[in-house]
This record gives C-alpha cells, sequence and structure tokens, in this order.
C-alpha cells in the first residue's frame, strides 16, 4: 500500500493511513501491509505550510503497489500535479486497487477513473464536484463507497471508516474489530453525511433521547413499537419524533430499523452461521425481511455480505466484485440514520 502525497496535502489523513496500515501488529498474527509514501518530489509543503515532508519514495513506488492512495485536497480548486495524474492512470491501468480521501476524490476523478463509477462525496463540495465532473455518479450521503476496485471515503474522519472496511475486506471482520479496539474506534460508525450537515440546534435541547435509545438497543430482538419507545420516554408519540427529527434527523421507525440491520450485520460477521437466526436475534423478524434491509443498507445480499465480511473471509486480499446498483453502493454506509 503506497499513499500518494501531493503539494497542500492533509497531515490528518496521512496520520489515519500510517496508524491504520503502517504500524506493525503482531498480536494479529496475519500478514501486514508493506505501507510507504511517495510523491512526485523529494519534499512535499504540507497543508498550510505547517511542516514539509521529506525523505518518502518517488512515484515509482506507487507503480509497484496492489494499492494506491489519494488523500485529501484542502482546496479542490487547485490542480493536483500532472506527474499525480500520470501516476493515478498507471495504476488504474494495470488493476491497482485504488483509494481516495475527502477531497482527494477529486484527484481520482480529474485522472479519469471515476467515470461512469459511485464515488463519495463531501456534502461541502458534493454540488461542486457535480458540475465540474459529471460522469461521476456522486453520493453525498454516505460515509464512503466500495466500487471494488475504487474507494473513496467522504470526509476525512471518514478515513478512518473506510480503512478499517479496507482491513475488514482485506483479512476478515475480527481482524478489523481488533484494530478498531485499539484505536477506541467504532467498527461501524452508523449513519451517512445526513447527521453531519449543518442543521438548527433546538433552543431547548432534548436530553430524554439517549436513555431511550440504549434502552432499545438492548432489546432489538424484541417486538418493539414507537408507543413502547414513547412511553420509556415518558413523552408523547409526536413529541418522541420530535425529537428522532430535531437530533438525529430520522423517524423512530427508520431507526429502529438500521439499529437492527446493523446488528445483523455485526452477527454475520461475527459467525452466525444461521440467516433465520440472525433475523431472529436482530429483530428483523423473517429472511425476507433480512435480506430485503441488508441489501438496502449495504447493497449486498446476507450470502454476499457473509462472504465479503464474515470470519471465513480469507486474506490478505478480496477480489473486487461487481458494482452494486446506484445508490446503493456495496460497502456504503446508508444514510437512512442507522
Amino acid at each position: 500500500m503506497v499513499v500518494v502525497v501531493d503539494e497542500g496535502s492533509n497531515p490528518f489523513e496521512l496520520g489515519v493511513m500510517t496508524e491504520l496500515f503502517g504500524l506493525r501488529r503482531p498480536e494479529l498474527d496475519v500478514p501486514w501491509y508493506a505501507f510507504a509514501l511517495c510523491a512526485a518530489t523529494p519534499s512535499v509543503r504540507m497543508h498550510a505550510g505547517f511542516f514539509t515532508l521529506s525523505g518518502v519514495a518517488d512515484l515509482s513506488a506507487a507503480d509497484a503497489a496492489d494499492t494506491v492512495v489519494v488523500p485529501n485536497r484542502p482546496d479542490p480548486d487547485v490542480p493536483p500535479s500532472a506527474a499525480v495524474l500520470d501516476a493515478v492512470r498507471r495504476a488504474s491501468a494495470r488493476g491497482a486497487r485504488l483509494v481516495s480521501l475527502c477531497t482527494g476524490a477529486a484527484t481520482l476523478a480529474a485522472a479519469g477513473v471515476l467515470d461512469g463509477r459511485p464515488a463519495a462525496a463531501h456534502w461541502r463540495w458534493a454540488d461542486a464536484f457535480a458540475l465540474r465532473y459529471p460522469a461521476v455518479r456522486w453520493q453525498p450521503d454516505v460515509l464512503y463507497v466500495d466500487d471494488g476496485d475504487v474507494l473513496t471515503a467522504a470526509g476525512s474522519a471518514a478515513a478512518l471508516d473506510l480503512g478499517l472496511h479496507l482491513i475488514r475486506r482485506d483479512h476478515g471482520a475480527d481482524v478489523a474489530n481488533a484494530v478498531s479496539r485499539r484505536l477506541v474506534f467504532a467498527a461501524h460508525r452508523d449513519g451517512g453525511q445526513r447527521q453531519f450537515v449543518r442543521v438548527p440546534v433546538p433552543a431547548t435541547p432534548d436530553t430524554g433521547l439517549a436513555p431511550v435509545l440504549d434502552w432499545a438497543r438492548e432489546r432489538l430482538d424484541q417486538p418493539l413499537t414507537i408507543v413502547d419507545l414513547a412511553t420509556r420516554a415518558a413523552v408523547s408519540q409526536a413529541t418522541l419524533h420530535r425529537w428522532f427529527r430535531a437530533q438525529l434527523g430520522t423517524t423512530p421507525l427508520s431507526w429502529l430499523t438500521a439499529e437492527r440491520t446493523a446488528l445483523a450485520c455485526r452477527l454475520i460477521e461475527r459467525g452466525e452461521p444461521s440467516l433465520d437466526r440472525v433475523a431472529q436475534l436482530s429483530g428483523l423478524g423473517t429472511g425476507a425481511n433480512l435480506r430485503a434491509q441488508l441489501r438496502r443498507a449495504t447493497g449486498l445480499s446476507p450470502a454476499a455480505y457473509r462472504q465479503r465480511f464474515g470470519p471465513a473471509v480469507p486474506g490478505p486480499r478480496a477480489a473486487p466484485t461487481a458494482p452494486a446498483s446506484p445508490g446503493t453502493p456495496a460497502g456504503a454506509a446508508s444514510a437512512g440514520g442507522r
């Protein structure tokens, strides 16, 4: 794995990639990544001139990498260097896996490798990217998109989400969960970008929702209704709906379905062999509903999800899969308020 550093790159994304893929993890007992940074010049001035990075490999390192990562560009209106674009095109032509972080998607788009494909776009830049690169199917409501051999993360912190997803794809859920515990970061971060878009803050913030959410999460395998949630919160159903809209940007029913779907994913990742049992334990009820909700949230059937993320996933690298249908790219975190 090689990260291409260009003029103005953001140190945060480089730090995330180094932490996830550059540190040795002998406790995991799996072959880890050969990690390197490379650049078009011997020294690279980082974002805002905070420091200059030197001593990295030249761009020929990207020509030999299985995975080439393009990090954030603080000003996507400034075009990437021609040498970097050529390196990205060469990597694409030989079948390397390409990864972009935040506005680094503009670099992949400028290189032409995103044409006709779904890609994550930070909500702040989604409209501008759609105008500048109309051939790309921008997805502004997800944290990341996995389109097989091209993966894109929506924002800086979403680099962690996508990085853990890559580890899960390459080494399986148990290894990804172990790394996430080391980072003290959720292996699956619920929700999409809608929860991060600026919304008016209620004049009097509601304080009763969090205990209700915790209570419901402990009982996802049991019949739960909106009446049950409202009764637990000691409010009317109308007030409960208002709390959910104001604080989570979704409805109680949508939140409950998304939580159950997320639990079903975790059960599959942990190796629960029976899909009927997964449906029962997660509260989704039937195998048919499990299939419908999982496909809606991830773009994958339960069998395909198990193959990609279950404990039997072979390492070190899974073969790319065909792109999912538009709007529900495989591997993308759902924006439905999970």
